[in-house]
């Protein structure tokens, strides 16, 4: 039936024992419409973007027919939320299966919207049109930033509505990942599992992930390791942009070491790291200073979970977890210092340049200041046009980063090259995706599509930008998100 899209899918999480997963079905929708297409990811994933556009691929993109090849079924996993322990699951998305590029590259083929599932919980299964869009909107911005995340392939609508506080237009999202395994996942397992169901999820893991450590002495070992390099990079990579997650719960940290569920994920405007934006974290324990912290937390959680597999001895076992867990703060350090030395051109390594990048951010929250645009003043000198203008104390700063930059010997040429490409002249600023969102809501996708252009090139430093780096007008009410998606 969609041979000619170009499906090419396999369905290895099926190996995995059935307590990981519910085989299940879709919802059929009523009236499916497309409502954005990413026609460069379905190239990249070796699909026939033409025919996927047409009514049989919308009719896959909505669940009302299944590709061949799929093996439609809801992950199972766990989560500590807020920091405490749940059974989760999919509760309203499907995994059609694994897409095999034409580069023998595996993603997953995710629905989400499509229906109740056995996990639901009590929800209608369903998503709306907004936090679709807004799902689609910043995961394409984080990738055009670098930043390894989930990606969005389309937007369906479904003709139907969903209840939240009022009666709001439906959607499914089609998601595309490295995997969808989670440390809840693992959670899932080590406490509602076997230990048989745990070596196989982790041996799993391994083969999709990890090949190259899979004949270590101690693999699972060396699994966790690896899975903290990755988020050591990707939680320096948030910092250094300024995103804020918003819900950093254990069931939203991905194996991969992708960023996964843009729910109440923002990025800063005023530098502060007690910034939170999250409507329902009330004690502002996601803020943004707070994201490596909470990393450290969920992947000593995830460390817990492979306790039986480190070693047969479990005070050996727990030492071995500790000892490894306690590296990740200097993970992260090694990540977030040469980024942050990069914004501001500096190529060498000298010992003033924690105190140097340490002042420059006491100094822009103590006035108030952009983030992202404070460091655009610094790389093409407009600094005139900022809260910095006359500030005593900025202007010794400045006065320490031109002696600093005078002490390598890479070209003033060359450094102003760097920061060019460390610092974004734009990012999905929060007004400017909710504007977009409010347009599209009510059939005006101009706003959306002008705004997605302009965030998959956020290093051009192009005229055409310069209007989305403008900052919102000021308000007395705070920006809040929901988890919406």
């Amino acid at each position: 039936m969609t041979t000619s899209i170009g499906w090419n899918l396999e369905n290895s999480y099926t190996t995995l024992p059935d307590t990981f997963f519910t085989r299940y079905k879709p919802t059929p929708v009523r009236s499916p419409q497309l409502v954005i297409f990413n026609e460069s990811l379905a190239s990249t994933l070796g699909l026939n973007a033409q025919v996927l556009q047409s009514e049989e691929g919308i009719s896959v993109g909505a669940g009302n027919s299944i590709p061949e090849g799929a093996e439609p079924l809801a992950q199972a996993y766990a989560g500590h939320q807020f920091g405490h322990l749940n059974k989760l699951g999919d509760g309203r998305a499907l995994l059609l299966g694994e897409q095999i590029t034409p580069t023998g590259e595996r993603f997953d083929i995710q629905l989400k919207g499509s229906g109740r599932t056995p996990y639901s919980r009590g929800g209608d299964g369903r998503a709306s049109l907004g936090p679709m869009l807004r799902e689609y909107i910043i995961s394409e911005a984080m990738y055009a930033l670098g930043i390894p995340t989930t990606r969005s392939l389309a937007v369906v609508s479904t003709g139907e509505s969903v209840v939240r506080e009022t009666a709001l237009p439906g959607a499914v999202l089609t998601r595309v990942a490295a995997s969808h395994i989670r440390v809840g996942t693992f959670q899932y397992a080590a406490h509602l599992g076997t230990v048989e169901d745990l070596k196989a999820l982790a041996d799993y893991t391994l083969k999709r992930h990890y090949p190259e450590i899979l004949d270590d002495e101690n693999r699972y070992l060396s699994l966790l390791k690896e899975v903290m390099k990755r988020q050591a990079s990707l939680i320096a990579k948030w910092q250094l942009v300024g995103f804020i997650h918003g819900v950093m719960n254990t069931d939203n940290m991905t194996i991969s070491g992708e960023t996964i569920d843009y729910g109440p994920c923002a990025f800063m405007d005023t530098y502060d790291p007690a910034t939170v934006f999250s409507s329902i974290d009330r004690e502002g324990r996601y803020a943004y200073g707070n994201q490596p912290p909470i990393a450290a937390w969920n992947l000593a959680r995830f460390a817990e979970t492979l306790l039986p597999l480190l070693h047969e001895n479990q005070e050996q076992a727990v030492e071995i977890a500790q000892s490894t867990i306690e590296e990740f703060p200097n993970l992260y350090y090694a990540n977030w210092l040469p980024g942050m030395k990069a914004k501001l051109g500096l190529f060498t390594e000298e010992d003033e340049d924690k105190a140097l990048i340490d002042d420059l951010l006491n100094l822009m929250q103590k006035h108030k200041a952009d983030y992202t645009n404070t460091f655009l003043a610094l790389t093409f000198d407009t600094v005139k046009e900022t809260v910095f203008s006359g500030v005593p104390e900025f202007m010794d700063w400045y006065k320490r980063w031109q002696a600093r930059l005078g002490k390598q010997e890479e070209s003033k040429e060359s450094a102003h090259e760097l920061m060019k490409n460390h610092n974004p002249a734009v990012i999905p600023r929060n007004h400017r995706v909710e504007e977009a969102l409010e347009a599209a809501i009510n059939g005006d996708f101009t706003v959306m599509h002008r705004l997605l252009d302009v965030l998959s090139k956020p290093f051009a430093h192009v005229p055409d930008q310069t209007e989305y780096c403008k900052l919102p007008v000021d308000s007395n009410r705070p920006y809040r998100t929901y988890c919406g998606t």
